[in-house]
């Protein structure tokens, strides 16, 4: 996907993304903002099986999923999907 250039003089942001997975051991948010590496956002795990990251994005569309324990996952808490080149689906973060 290419996501759109970030217009000049608008500011990054800061984004605060969940995922909820009580049983899992490894969670880690991967998109097109880190280049589908698994290594650059690892989650932090919270209370009561809840994942965090924050991370810092200039205005853009980005497609993103979350990797549990070595199997893709998509977000729940965001109906906002695209079909990806391999024709599963991957979530969409609109950072404005």
């Amino acid at each position: 996907m290419k996501r759109n250039s970030p217009k000049s003089g608008m500011k990054k942001r800061r984004i605060k993304m969940n995922f909820t997975g009580a049983k899992a051991k490894t969670v880690s948010l991967v998109g097109d903002f880190n280049q589908w590496d698994p290594n650059r956002h690892p989650m932090k795990h919270r209370e009561e099986g809840t994942w965090e990251k924050i991370i810092v994005l200039p205005p853009g569309n980005y497609e993103y999923k979350f990797l549990v324990d070595g199997l893709w996952e998509n977000d729940p808490l965001n109906p906002d999907l695209r079909y990806n080149q391999f024709g599963t689906l991957n979530n969409i973060l609109n950072v404005s």
